[in-house]
């Protein structure tokens, strides 16, 4: 890799493939050989592909310097959630239960866009079993170790894939996200990552958790770099009713229009306050400084039902979990790992009435947000992702590990698009990350906005003392 104190984006890469001051055989080499070094003390990888890896990455420099050029991704190192089907298997979930039939239906369409774009699968990472939950250690898998602090959390449950990035382990990756799970370890870890509007990316061939709830997004070093892996695999899928029938626009083409004349609203409702740390607070205000420096306005705004929308997505993401998971947790019960499945048996407490509610509450809530920022004149909505750095595994603030302090959820209850970005470093020296949310399909303005952001600061490509 390049020097550990300006590592390689996706961005520098593929212009740096290009140029010819690298190929993909030596990035990858490189990745690998970081895998070898850090995974065994931060438990990034569940699987490994080295060999298709490395015979990718030869196949990637032939057809470049044939004049087959696939795009941005072409030849770069990327991992995979372990709750992605890819060809190579397995697919595990980081669990003892699922059925290993499950992952032999090859890669999904997201998996198949990126192979399609010409990316290096390096293998699949780590996650909270069945992408809830936190980490077991009775349970036979890796506990993912954040990188700024191996006694921390990587955060959940895109934590292999957060980590990975943050210490050079592959240049990107993808997530998934239910209530916060590409967010909260792109906070954790000091990277960039995104959960798209619902329904931008397709989701068959990943392990549900909560069907109205799951989104599959980009975790990368970069809001560039999350554009440019939005570009390819954004787009209606026929395996999925979901998905958003039409073009998307180019992601990576609309970064350059910059913020001036936008409104930004900063969120200020009592739960954001309460629930984050002064550090936390204070990086917001100085991360709106400089948008406004850039040309931005910006405005405070107390959104309608914004606790109800934190409360109803987790009581209505644990009730569609059970129902998924209801027949293996009768006949299974003790292959779950204990967080898991008590998670998941609290969703067996919520009734029909109680879900109908919720639903009903959801779509209100969701129209009232919406009119509250159109009657505001707001263009993007900016907040902490959560109110304080990595936890650690024991003994953490308890202030730090209340469900107040994740402040995503209410974005996967509207599926509105909502962007982590790392703004600070708390007085532990942890990553912070700011929140950058959009209307339903303004994914673009979203990232716009973030990449502005990464214009006029370099939070984004600070890197762990591990990484070195």
């Amino acid at each position: 890799m390049s020097d550990p104190t300006t590592p390689w984006t996706i961005e520098t890469a593929a212009a740096a493939l290009r140029s010819g001051e690298t190929t993909a055989v030596d990035l990858t080499t490189a990745v690998l050989a970081a895998a070898d070094r850090l995974d065994p003390q931060l438990g990034t990888y569940l699987a490994r592909f080295d060999e298709p890896a490395l015979a990718r990455a030869a196949r990637a420099d032939a057809e470049l310097a044939a004049g087959t050029d696939l795009g941005p991704l072409h030849g770069i190192p990327l991992g995979i959630k372990d709750i992605l089907a890819t060809d190579e298997g397995p697919t595990t979930a980081q669990s003892l239960v699922l059925d290993p039939a499950w992952g032999e239906q090859g890669d999904g369409p997201v998996v198949a866009r990126l192979r399609a774009a010409g990316a290096v699968i390096t293998g699949k990472t780590t996650t909270m079993e069945f992408a809830i939950g936190r980490p077991d250690f009775a349970k036979p898998f890796p506990i993912p170790r954040n990188p700024w602090n191996p006694d921390r959390w990587t955060g959940g449950s895109s934590s292999g894939t957060g980590n990975g990035v943050a210490a050079g382990l592959f240049l990107g990756g993808i997530g998934t996200d239910t209530g916060g799970s590409i967010r909260l370890p792109a906070a954790y870890n000091g990277i960039s990552g995104h959960k798209p509007t619902y329904g931008l990316v397709p989701k068959s061939g990943c392990v549900p958790l909560g069907l109205t709830y799951d989104h599959i997004g980009p975790m990368c070093r970069s809001v560039w770099d999350c554009a440019a892996m939005l570009d390819v695999i954004a787009g209606p899928h026929p395996s999925d009713r979901t998905t958003v029938e039409g073009p998307h626009p180019g992601f990576v083409a609309g970064l350059g229009r910059g913020v001036a004349g936008l409104r930004i609203g900063v969120i200020t409702n009592h739960r954001i306050r309460t629930g984050s740390g002064p550090h936390t607070l204070a990086a917001v205000d100085a991360a709106v400084a400089e948008l406004t420096a850039a040309g931005a306005t910006a405005t405070e705004i107390e959104l309608p039902y914004y606790d109800e929308l934190c409360v109803g997505a987790f009581l209505a993401l644990q009730a569609e979990a059970f129902a998924w998971h209801r027949p293996t947790l009768a006949t299974r019960w003790a292959d779950y790992g204990r967080p898991t499945r008590l998670t998941l048996a609290q969703g067996a407490l919520i009734s029909a009435g109680d879900l109908v509610q919720v639903e009903r509450v959801r779509q209100i809530a969701r129209r009232a947000v919406l009119d509250a920022v159109d009657a505001a004149g707001i263009d993007v909505l900016v907040g902490p992702t959560t109110g304080y750095g990595a936890t650690a595994f024991r003994g953490a603030d308890p202030a730090a590990i209340d469900p107040k302090a994740l402040h995503t959820p209410p974005w996967n209850a509207t599926g509105w698009p909502a962007l982590s970005v790392p703004m600070g470093l708390d007085p532990d020296g942890l990553p912070l990350g700011l929140q950058i949310i959009g209307r339903a399909g303004a994914d673009d303005l979203v990232l716009t906005v973030g990449h502005a952001y990464q214009q006029r600061t370099s939070w984004h490509l600070q890197v762990p003392s591990l990484h070195a």
